[in-house]
């Protein structure tokens, strides 16, 4: 594939570091994205995704699905040459394993009724 045909990503984190910058195709997926993510994210971040599902791409202000590709979700930007293209990184854990973790988390509380009628 020709260079001119790659796409140049670089992915901004949390804390307003970046991964990247990486060169792709333009049919790779969202997909193939988060998993490249997961693979080099930084060891030293307190916030650490455990796999491609609990992250969230997110360019030009849309959430990009992971069936979609390169081609797909690139915005044009006035066909600037050789544009490095940033996408915000969300960690956002599933939402079935929050849910798990948050009843582990409560403590049963007991319900004390002080009324008093007079």
């Amino acid at each position: 594939m020709p260079e001119e045909d790659l796409v140049e990503l670089k992915f901004r984190l949390y804390d307003g570091s970046d991964i990247g910058p990486f060169q792709y195709s333009p049919t790779s997926t969202v997909a193939m994205l988060k998993e490249r993510i997961v693979a080099e994210w930084p060891k030293d971040k307190k916030i650490a995704p455990k796999s491609a599902s609990d992250i969230k791409l997110i360019n030009a202000g849309k959430i990009l699905e992971n069936s979609k590709t390169v081609g797909q979700c690139r915005v044009p930007f006035g066909e600037l040459p050789k544009a490095v293209i940033t996408m915000h990184v969300v960690v956002q854990p599933s939402l079935a394993k929050a849910k798990t973790e948050k009843k582990v988390d409560e403590v049963p509380r007991k319900h004390i009724c002080s009324c008093t009628i007079m």
